[in-house]
C-alpha cells in the first residue's frame, strides 16, 4: 500500500460500515491527524473520549469517566458477576439526565483515543451503559467504536488490590480482553508510514524495540547514544525525559532557581466549569528570563510558529508578552495567553446533531518549564533533542515511548546505558499485534463490510419482531389485570393484534424471503435498481399498515385505581408506540429509496422525535373518561363523588368503587337497586351503603339530559 492508502481505508471503514475499528501505528504515523480530520469531515454523529483529562483535551473530547459516569475503581460487568457488588450497583443506578440519554441514543460513532491506557473492565463498563440506553441486544448498544492508540506505548495502570478483584474475570487488563469487544470482532488497521522520523536506520531500531526483537547488536546500536556526564548548554535546547514525576519536577526547580533573574508568576484564568483533573497545564506558571520552556499547544494562528512539544528559551517578558527564542531560529516568538475549552456534548433539538458545547475555558500562556518532563506526559510529542533517563522505567512500553519522541538518532542522548530488562515489551501485546497484522483488512473486506452493513439495515427495516414483542408484553399485562380495566383497553389491543398478524407479520415473512433473494446479488444494495424498486413499494405498503397500528395505540387510555398496574401498562404501551413510531419513520423515508446515511440519520432523529411526542403527551390535558364511554359528564360526577367519599373515610378509592365499576354504571344507567346489583363489583352491602346516592346522581344526569333510563337499559341488554 502507498503511504496514504491505509488512511483512506480507515476512513472508509469508519464512514461506510458499522465495523468496530482499532486504528494503530507506530509513533509519528499520523493517528492524531487522522482523528482531527475525521472530526471535521465525518457525517456520523460522534463523541470523542479518552482515559485522562489531558488526553481528552488534546483530542478535543471528554474523559471516559465523566461521559459514561463510571467509577474510577474496578468495574465488574453484570454478566460477569452474578452477585452484583454493592459499589457497582450504586454506580449503575446513577441516573443519566435526559440530555445525556438523548446524545447516547443518537450516537453513531464513539471514538476512544489513547486506547492503550484503557482497561478491559472500563471498556465493558462503556458497553453496559450503551446497551442500557441504545440497544441492549448488541455489543456497545450497536454504536460503532473507533479505538485509536498504540499498544506498544503506555499501558493500563491498576493498583494491586484492584487487580485482585478483576483477575478472576480477565487474563490481562489490555482493552482487547474486554468481553464486549471480543463479541464485537473489531478490525485492526495499522498506519505504517512514519512522518516523525526520516532516518531509516533509527526507524529500524525503533521497530526492533517495538516488536520485541532486541538482541545484543540492537542494544549496542542504541547505547552508542550513551554519553557519560553529558551536560549541554541551554542554547542547545535539550529536554530530559524521565520515568518519575518528582524527578522531572526536581530538575526543573533546580534549574530555575539557578537563574539569577527575578521570578514572574502567571496565573491561569478559569471560567465556568473546568475540573482540575482536566487542566492542560499549570495554574501558576513561574518563569524567569533565561528559563527553558516547552510549548504545550499548537499555534492556532496562520503563522504556525510553534507546536506542542517545541523547546525554546525565554529571552524577555514585556507588557504581558513572553518572548521565546527556539534553537536554530533567528526570530523570537511573541507568546500571549492561549485558551483551552472544556467540551460537553449535547443534542441540538432542531438539527438533531450531536454538538460540542463549551462548558468552561482555561486561559494560560501555552508554556511550561522544560528542562525535564515525564515520559508519560511526553506521549504524542516530538523533540528535536532529548536526554532519556529511563533507568528506572517501570511500565511496559516506557522506553519505546521515550525513544520514539526523538526526531532523529543524533538528537537522542541516553543518561545511562539501556539494559535488556529495562526495554520491556509485553509478550501479550506482541502476540495480539502479530495476529492483528496477519488479519489486516483490505479493499475486499471493506466492500464486504459495506455490503453487510447495508444488508443488515434493510433486514432491520422489515423486521417487526420487536414491535411484536412489545405488543405481546402489553397484551399479557392487560389480560392479567382485565378485572380492573375498562373493556375498551382489551378490545383495542385485540384490534391491533388482528391487524398486525394479517397485514404486517405474515406479509413481512413473505417479503423477507424475497429480500434474501434480491440481496443474493453481489451488487451493493444502494446501487441495485431491482432491489430499490421493490423496497419502495414494500415501504409504502408497510408504512400504511404500521401507521394504522400506531394511530390505534396512541388512543388507548389506561384508567385504573391501581397505580402500579396503570404505570406498568402505560410504560409498556409507550415502548410499543416508540418502536412503531421509529419503524414508521424509516418506512416513510425508504418509500423514496434506501440510502445508508439517510436511513441512519432518520432512525436517530425518530428516537428523539418520539421523546418530544412523549413530552407533549405528558403536558397535554389527560382524558377524564375512558374511551368508549358515552356519558362523560356523568362519569366525572360519579368519580368526584367516589373520590371525595374515599378522602372523608381515609381509604383508597377502589375500596369505595373501582374505576371499572364507574364505567359500567355509566354504560348501564341503572334506575333501581336491582339494576345496581346486576353490575359486577356492587354487592348488596354496597347497595345499602351507597345505592341511594349513586341512583340520585344518575337520575339527575338523565333528567338534565332528557335520557330515559329504562330505554337505555333495554338497548344495552
Amino acid at each position: 500500500m502507498q503511504k496514504n492508502d491505509q488512511l483512506v481505508l480507515a476512513y472508509n471503514f469508519v464512514q461506510f460500515t458499522d465495523k468496530n475499528i482499532f486504528l494503530t501505528g507506530k509513533a509519528g504515523t499520523g493517528k492524531t491527524t487522522f482523528l482531527h480530520n475525521l472530526k471535521k469531515d465525518s457525517l456520523k454523529r460522534m463523541v470523542i473520549v479518552a482515559p485522562t483529562g489531558v488526553a481528552a483535551i488534546n483530542a478535543g473530547g471528554v474523559t471516559i469517566h465523566s461521559f459514561f459516569q463510571l467509577p474510577f475503581g474496578p468495574f465488574i460487568a453484570q454478566e460477569l458477576d452474578g452477585s452484583k457488588r454493592e459499589g457497582n450497583n450504586a454506580q449503575r443506578n446513577r441516573k443519566f439526565n435526559r440530555d445525556k440519554i438523548n446524545v447516547i441514543q443518537s450516537l453513531d460513532l464513539l471514538v476512544i483515543d489513547e486506547i492503550s491506557m484503557v482497561r478491559a473492565d472500563l471498556l465493558d463498563g462503556i458497553d453496559e451503559v450503551l446497551r442500557r440506553y441504545k440497544n441492549h441486544s448488541k455489543p456497545f448498544g450497536g454504536v460503532q467504536l473507533l479505538m485509536i492508540g498504540d499498544l506498544h506505548q503506555l499501558s493500563p495502570v491498576i493498583k494491586e488490590d484492584d487487580w485482585k478483584l478483576l483477575k478472576d474475570y480477565y487474563p490481562n487488563l489490555y482493552f482487547f480482553s474486554s468481553k464486549a469487544l471480543q463479541k464485537a470482532q473489531p478490525v485492526c488497521i495499522e498506519l505504517k508510514h512514519i512522518y516523525r522520523q526520516s532516518d531509516t536506520h533509527f526507524i529500524d531500531l525503533l521497530n526492533r524495540v517495538r516488536q520485541n526483537q532486541i538482541d545484543a547488536q540492537v542494544l549496542q546500536h542504541l547505547n552508542q547514544r550513551y554519553i557519560p556526564d553529558f551536560n549541554p548548554s541551554d542554547e542547545e535546547g535539550y529536554i530530559t525525559l524521565t520515568s518519575h514525576n518528582n524527578t522531572a519536577q526536581q530538575i526543573n526547580e533546580i534549574r530555575l532557581s539557578g537563574i539569577k533573574a527575578s521570578t514572574q508568576r502567571f496565573t491561569a484564568v478559569i471560567h465556568k466549569e473546568f475540573p482540575e483533573y482536566n487542566y492542560p497545564t499549570v495554574v501558576n506558571l513561574d518563569l524567569k528570563v533565561g528559563a527553558q520552556v516547552m510549548f504545550v499547544k499548537n499555534d492556532p494562528s496562520r503563522e504556525k510558529q510553534f507546536y506542542n512539544g517545541k523547546i525554546g528559551k525565554v529571552t524577555k517578558i514585556e507588557n504581558d508578552i513572553i518572548f521565546v527564542k527556539c534553537p536554530g531560529e533567528f526570530w523570537e516568538i511573541e507568546v500571549t495567553p492561549a485558551e483551552w475549552e472544556n467540551i460537553k456534548y449535547e443534542l441540538n433539538a432542531e438539527t438533531k446533531e450531536v454538538e460540542e458545547k463549551v462548558a468552561g475555558t482555561f486561559i494560560q500562556y501555552p508554556l511550561k518549564l522544560a528542562w525535564a518532563i515525564t515520559i508519560h506526559k511526553s506521549q504524542g510529542l516530538t523533540f528535536e533533542k532529548a536526554i532519556i533517563d529511563a533507568s528506572s522505567s517501570f511500565a511496559h512500553g516506557q522506553v519505546y515511548v521515550a525513544l520514539s519522541r526523538c526526531k532523529s538518532f543524533e538528537g537522542m542522548v541516553l543518561r545511562s546505558p539501556l539494559a535488556l530488562n529495562s526495554i520491556k515489551t509485553d509478550g501479550t501485546v506482541f502476540a495480539f499485534s502479530q495476529k492483528a497484522d496477519e488479519n489486516a483488512p483490505g479493499e475486499k473486506q471493506l466492500l464486504q463490510s459495506k455490503f453487510e452493513f447495508q444488508r443488515s439495515l434493510l433486514f432491520e427495516l422489515f423486521d417487526f419482531t420487536l414491535i411484536k414483542s412489545r405488543f405481546f408484553y402489553c397484551n399479557r399485562l392487560v389480560e392479567e389485570n382485565d378485572h380492573i380495566l375498562a373493556a375498551s383497553v382489551k378490545n383495542e389491543l385485540t384490534g391491533i393484534k388482528e391487524t398486525a398478524e394479517k397485514n404486517v407479520y405474515t406479509v413481512a415473512d413473505t417479503f423477507n424471503r424475497e429480500l434474501h433473494r434480491l440481496l443474493g446479488s453481489s451488487e451493493m444494495p444502494e446501487e441495485n435498481h431491482e432491489l430499490q424498486d421493490r423496497l419502495k413499494k414494500a415501504s409504502v405498503y408497510f408504512a400504511d399498515k404500521v401507521e394504522a397500528i400506531y394511530s390505534t395505540s396512541v388512543k388507548i387510555v389506561v384508567e385504573t385505581d391501581n397505580k402500579t398496574v396503570r404505570k406498568s401498562i402505560t410504560d409498556a404501551l409507550d415502548n410499543l408506540k416508540k418502536e412503531t413510531f421509529i419503524k414508521l419513520s424509516g418506512l416513510k423515508l425508504c418509500a423514496s429509496g434506501f440510502k445508508t446515511m439517510s436511513y441512519l440519520k432518520n432512525k436517530a432523529n425518530a428516537e428523539l422525535d418520539y421523546s418530544n411526542v412523549l413530552v407533549k403527551e405528558e403536558m397535554a390535558p389527560k382524558p377524564k373518561t375512558p374511551r368508549g364511554v358515552a356519558h362523560h359528564e356523568l362519569y366525572v360526577s360519579l368519580k368526584h363523588w367516589r373520590d371525595d367519599l374515599a378522602i372523608q373515610n381515609n381509604v383508597p378509592v377502589y375500596l369505595v368503587l373501582p374505576s371499572k365499576v364507574l364505567t359500567q354504571l355509566v354504560q348501564e344507567l341503572p334506575s333501581n337497586n336491582a339494576g345496581l346489583e346486576k353490575i359486577k363489583g356492587i354487592g348488596k352491602q354496597k347497595v345499602r351503603q351507597f345505592g341511594k346516592e349513586i341512583l340520585e346522581i344518575i337520575a339527575d344526569y338523565c333528567e338534565k339530559n332528557s335520557i330515559k333510563q329504562e330505554a337505555v337499559q333495554l338497548t344495552v341488554k
